[in-house]
């Protein structure tokens, strides 16, 4: 069994309405944020295709592919309507 890796999650806009919260600490065995996007995406219904999503690891923007430590924070970003 792999190691699994403590990360904390915060969610925003249309993920914490499906969520019911705005962080959670977890332990996970993905090891990209795409792959603990699919987990999430199964565990908690979440609506949106992976491919709409944006993914901000301690802060920063990154992309899906990036490797995942433990102690990482990770935020999904929904598609964002401008005006």
């Amino acid at each position: 069994m792999p190691d699994l890796l403590q990360l904390k999650v915060q969610y925003f806009a249309v993920f914490r309405e499906q969520r019911g919260l705005g962080e959670e600490s977890l332990a996970s065995a993905a090891t990209t944020p795409a792959a603990l996007y699919a987990e999430l995406q199964a565990r908690h219904r979440f609506t949106l295709a992976p491919e709409m999503v944006r993914a901000a690891v301690n802060g920063a923007f990154a992309p899906l592919d990036r490797p995942l430590a433990s102690g990482d924070t990770v935020v999904f970003i929904p598609p964002v309507a401008g005006g």
